[in-house]
C-alpha cells in the first residue's frame, strides 16, 4: 500500500499544500508547533475518518475557515483510488473516485495507517479509557463488523442506563438481556484480536527493544471466563445481575465491557509497575508492529506507519533497532522529528525529507 500524492486544505494550521511521498520512508522535521503532527493527522483521518487527537471536529479546520479539505492518490494491489475527506463545522463527507460513500465499510481497507505518538507512550499508565479506546480501534482497523457491534453495545447500553434512573424499572430485564447480547459479541471480537497480537507482540519487543525480556498483552473481562459467545453472554447476564443494586444506586451500569481493561506484561509483571520508560515506549511501539503484521494478514498490504515525534519517543539504540527492522519489510513510514536523526542515516537512499515551518512545506530530496 502506497500514498502517492496528497493535498491538504485549511486543515489545523495547514493552509495549502501538496506533495508527492517518497516510496519507503518520508521525514518532516521542524520545530514543534509548526503542523508536523498536523499532517500526519491528515494522512490517518483520509483512511478512517476519525483523529487519533481529537474527537471535535471544529478543531480541524482552520481559524477562520468555513472547512477543510483532504485529498489522497492511494495505490494497493495493483489498484489506484482517489479519496478525499471534506471537513465543515456539521459533519464530513467521503468520497472515492469522486463518488460520495455513506456508509464507513465502504472506505474500510482503501487506506490503512498505524500511529505511534507520544499520547501511545502514555497509554501503559493512564487509566483502562485509555487502553479501552486503543483496543477498539485496533480492533476496527481490521474488523468492520467491530463497529457495528461496538454502536449496538453503546446504543443499548445508553437505553438501560436511562431506564436505571427513572423510578419506573419496568422493561429492565429485557434491556440488560439485549446488553448482554451485543457485549458477548464485544468482547468476543476483542478476545479474538488481542490472541492475534499477543502471539506477534514478543518478536517485536526482542527486535526493537534489544532485550529478552517476555513481553505480552492479556483481556480478561470481569466476570467472564469463557470464549464462546453464547456462554459470554449468560456470564454478562449474571454479572449484570450481581451488579444490579449498585446500577440503580448509582443509576448507571457498573460492569461490562464498557469498563474492561488491557493487562500489559513485562516478565509476567505488570508493565506499569516494573518497567522503565524505555521499556514502555518499547512495548508500545511493538504492540503497534504487532498491528501491521495483523492488517497486513488481513488485506494482503502493508499499512503505512506513522511515526510522530520520533526523536523523544526513542532513543537512539532503540531508534536503529527499529530503523533496521523497517529497512527490511516493504512499509511506507512517514516521521515527524525536530531534527535530522542520526538513525535515519541507514535509511538516507530511500527517504524523502521534508522540512515543515509555519504551516508550510518544503522538498529537501534524499
Amino acid at each position: 500500500m502506497r500514498l502517492q500524492h496528497v493535498a491538504v486544505t485549511n486543515f489545523r494550521n495547514l493552509s495549502t499544500l501538496r506533495f508527492d511521498p517518497g516510496g519507503q520512508f518520508n521525514l518532516f522535521y521542524g520545530p514543534n508547533g509548526h503542523g508536523k503532527t498536523n499532517l500526519l493527522e491528515a494522512i490517518h483521518l483520509l483512511g478512517s475518518v476519525r483523529s487519533f487527537r481529537t474527537v471535535r471536529l471544529p478543531e480541524l479546520i482552520r481559524h477562520g475557515e468555513l472547512r477543510a479539505q483532504v485529498h489522497g492518490a492511494v495505490e494497493s494491489n495493483g489498484i489506484r483510488n482517489e479519496l478525499r475527506l471534506t471537513l465543515e463545522s456539521g459533519g464530513r463527507r467521503v468520497e472515492i473516485d469522486g463518488k460520495a460513500i455513506h456508509r464507513a465499510s465502504d472506505l474500510h481497507g482503501k487506506l490503512n495507517t498505524v500511529v505511534f505518538s507520544p499520547d501511545d507512550s502514555g497509554m501503559v499508565r493512564m487509566g483502562p479509557e485509555t487502553r479501552r479506546r486503543y483496543l477498539d480501534r485496533a480492533v476496527y482497523m481490521g474488523d468492520i463488523g467491530y463497529l457495528h457491534c461496538w454502536h449496538d453495545y453503546q446504543r443499548i447500553l445508553k437505553q438501560r442506563n436511562v431506564l436505571l434512573k427513572s423510578t419506573d424499572k419496568s422493561g429492565l430485564e429485557v434491556w440488560t438481556e439485549k446488553l448482554a447480547e451485543a457485549g458477548a459479541e464485544v468482547i468476543e471480537r476483542r478476545q479474538k484480536f488481542v490472541s492475534i497480537l499477543n502471539g506477534k507482540l514478543l518478536q517485536h519487543y526482542a527486535t526493537i527493544s534489544g532485550h529478552s525480556e517476555v513481553c505480552g498483552i492479556s483481556y480478561r473481562p470481569d466476570g467472564i471466563h469463557s470464549s464462546e459467545r453464547e456462554e459470554i453472554k449468560n456470564e454478562l447476564i449474571s454479572l449484570f445481575k450481581r451488579h444490579e443494586r449498585s446500577d440503580e444506586r448509582y443509576g448507571t451500569t457498573t460492569a461490562g465491557p464498557h469498563r474492561d481493561d488491557l493487562n500489559f506484561l513485562l516478565d509476567e509483571r505488570p508493565l506499569k509497575a516494573f518497567g522503565s520508560q524505555g521499556q514502555q515506549k518499547s512495548f508500545v511501539l511493538s504492540l503497534k508492529m504487532a498491528e501491521m503484521d495483523n492488517l497486513q494478514e488481513i488485506f494482503g498490504v502493508s499499512p503505512l506507519l506513522l511515526l510522530d515525534d520520533m526523536s523523544s519517543e526513542l532513543d537512539a539504540g532503540r531508534n536503529n533497532n527499529l530503523m533496521e527492522f523497517l529497512i527490511a519489510r516493504d512499509i511506507q513510514v512517514f516521521i515527524t522529528t525536530t531534527e535530522r536523526s542520526p538513525a535515519l542515516f541507514k535509511a538516507a537512499p530511500n527517504c524523502a525529507v521534508f522540512r515543515v515551518e509555519d504551516g508550510n512545506l518544503t522538498f529537501e530530496g534524499n
